[in-house]
């Protein structure tokens, strides 16, 4: 297995190249007039120099070995995502809100019903009160309601 720092510095490096993929097609400029890709691609260099010294140094001082990856949590974590944006636009942001609670949770090592609906019900309030009356967005809070 490889080193923490290694693949920190690797995951850099992965990054600024999707950048710089990504903003390919924007022109640079210069820095008197910098044009809509001149900060993408300075940040993604940035992070491909960060990158390259991260991952050279780790090669030259190993580091702490990598554990294994936890694929419960990952995998409850990803899938609660995806069904909150499959169904914050259909059923409203409460049953999406719930989907996302319950099914991450579920990825812990211990899940107690307690937590959970506390944690939907304070999540739920914040929501509302940040999106709907703070930031006066048009969400629905259950599909068909206001």
């Amino acid at each position: 297995m490889l080193g923490r720092e290694f693949l920190a510095g690797s995951m850099f490096v992965g990054f600024g190249s999707g950048a710089l993929w990504f903003a390919r097609h924007l022109p640079i400029g210069t820095a008197m007039r910098m044009g809509p890709g001149y900060i993408p691609h300075a940040l993604a260099y940035l992070l491909l120099v960060l990158g390259f010294v991260i991952a050279a140094i780790a090669l030259i001082y190993p580091g702490e070995r990598c554990e294994r990856p936890k694929w419960k949590p990952l995998g409850s974590v990803t899938i609660a995502i995806v069904c909150f944006a499959l169904l914050f636009e259909v059923a409203g942001m409460f049953p999406a809100l719930v989907a996302l609670v319950l099914i991450a949770s579920w990825g812990g090592g211990e899940f107690n019903a307690l937590e959970v609906t506390a944690s939907i019900a304070v999540l739920t309030v914040l929501c509302v009160v940040v999106f709907k009356l703070g930031l006066g967005m048009n969400v629905s809070i259950v599909a068909g309601i206001g």
